[in-house]
């Protein structure tokens, strides 16, 4: 009984489906008739004009954009959690040929308007000290907590106000739509490139990153060809994301991950860590009882000397949820 990462889940039927139906001979690159579907397919899902460009991974998703917004005397202000700081092997460092990451506090992964501010007036306005040219937000965040879109507001103002480009890394974006249950557009609010993650939420092997200014996909299609990640048949990740669009299966598999999470943290009481509002459940939990959790099959990542992290994917059955969560009440 799998809960070690949502990347951990099958591919979903429909996207397999769509990789046959691509299986066909077309143009190179991102010049087939699928790639050339997705500004499309983006602008109508966002109620606007975006450019959205297909890449193999997460990580690729969120550099590439911010290679956009940042120059490399420049910096990205970000949580100390944030992935792009913690799990990304000093990838933003080397896409951004050097740029820094600057790092601020907030509950739960989320940052503040006060959190930023304190980050930004701590730096000098001069040559001396690196600028931030963009902030960076996680949506869902990475304890699985959502920005609401009065939130997202408050930080989009203030980023413009402070002269900032915005990115959101959106690996599990679904899961917060779902569970926020407003627009595409709300959900995300007024910024500037998405990575918007389809791995983690049934695709194979494609990820996107949604321009809502064009103009920066005009300069990260460059970056992507200079990164290695423009792919010579890149209608098979084309094929991915629109078939995690079509018909809003993207929402419907994050539904399902999410109701497999809040499952598990019925069970959950004081031991939760984090309010649950993904599809990510954080616990306190001793060695000893994880190894309990382990012999009865559970499996699930450390999270800390005292602590557990159980992911719940849009194909967790339903009676491995119900398992871990009667196992979780028994401890």
């Amino acid at each position: 009984m799998q809960f070690l990462s949502d990347n951990a889940a099958a591919v979903h039927p429909q996207v397999w489906q769509a990789l046959r139906d691509a299986d066909t001979a077309d143009t190179p690159y991102d010049t087939d008739a699928i790639s050339r579907r997705l500004d499309d397919a983006f602008s109508e899902l966002f109620g606007r004009e975006v450019a959205a460009l297909w890449v193999a991974t997460g990580t690729a998703a969120n550099c590439l954009a911010l290679a956009t917004m940042v120059q490399p005397h420049g910096a990205v202000l970000c949580h100390r959690e944030a992935h792009i700081e913690i799990d990304e092997g000093g990838a933003p460092g080397f896409y951004l040929h050097g740029a820094k990451l600057v790092l601020a506090e907030g509950d739960h992964a989320k940052l503040s308007p006060d959190a930023i501010v304190a980050a930004l007036d701590s730096i000098r306005d001069d040559v001396h000290q690196v600028q931030v040219h963009a902030l960076s937000l996680t949506q869902a965040s990475e304890y699985g907590c959502c920005y609401r879109p009065e939130e997202l507001g408050a930080l989009t103002s203030l980023a413009s106000e402070r002269g900032l480009r915005v990115h959101m890394d959106g690996a599990r974006f679904a899961n917060a739509a779902a569970y926020l249950g407003c627009s595409p557009a709300d959900a995300c609010g007024n910024i500037d490139a998405l990575s918007f993650g389809c791995v983690k939420n049934g695709a194979m092997n494609a990820e996107a990153i949604v321009f809502f200014d064009p103009e920066l996909a005009d300069v990260a299609r460059y970056r992507r060809k200079r990164a290695g990640h423009l792919q010579s048949k890149g209608r098979y990740l084309a094929a991915q994301v629109l078939a995690m669009l079509k018909g809003d299966l993207w929402l419907a598999n994050a539904r399902a991950a999410n109701a497999a999470a809040a499952e598990i943290a019925s069970a959950g009481g004081r031991r939760l860590l984090h309010p649950v509002e993904a599809n990510e459940v954080f616990l306190r939990c001793t060695a000893a009882e994880r190894e309990a959790l382990r012999a009865q099959g559970f499996g699930f990542y450390d999270w800390g000397p005292d602590a557990a992290r159980f992911v719940a994917a849009w194909d967790t059955a339903e009676r491995d949820a119900r398992a871990l969560s009667r196992a979780i009440e028994s401890l």
